[in-house]
């Protein structure tokens, strides 16, 4: 539900992503999600990647996982609403859903999951207190925090 949300990052269906029925292609879901969750770590307000050459480490997207439930067409405006469902040591699984505009219920559900890794020894490392602060500061009391 839309209530479930907080940051919502708007678009207008384009026509490069749509396929020959007119409505978006399976693909072009994930860059939705992509740039929704860079706006949302930019709402946080969170210097991604002043924080990237700080530590050296860098999020890794481990999983993603779309769902469809009604198709979105081309000159739709739309909203991919993003929240942190969990936050664990080194991951963070985001959940989300596109939205068509005052619309409540969602067209498309998703999830990502992402691991906070060293990028030169290639291994999970903690994810940093200043974001996890600004997760929990917005999100609340709906992480799932391990």
């Amino acid at each position: 539900m839309r209530s479930d949300f907080w940051f919502f990052c708007p678009f207008r269906v384009r026509y490069a992503e749509v396929d020959q029925q007119g409505v978006v292609f399976n693909g072009v879901y994930l860059t939705y999600f992509d740039t929704a969750l860079t706006e949302y770590m930019r709402a946080l307000p969170y210097a991604y990647l002043d924080e990237v050459k700080a530590t050296g480490a860098d999020f890794h997207t481990v999983r993603t996982v779309v769902e469809y439930k009604a198709p979105i067409h081309f000159d739709q405006e739309i909203e991919v609403a993003v929240r942190t469902g969990r936050l664990g040591r080194s991951s963070i699984t985001f959940a989300l859903a596109v939205f068509g505009e005052a619309e409540d219920e969602p067209r498309s559900t998703g999830e990502v999951v992402w691991v906070y890794t060293d990028q030169t020894a290639h291994k999970p490392v903690p994810v940093t207190e200043t974001l996890r602060s600004l997760l929990l500061k917005w999100e609340g009391a709906k992480i799932a925090a391990v």
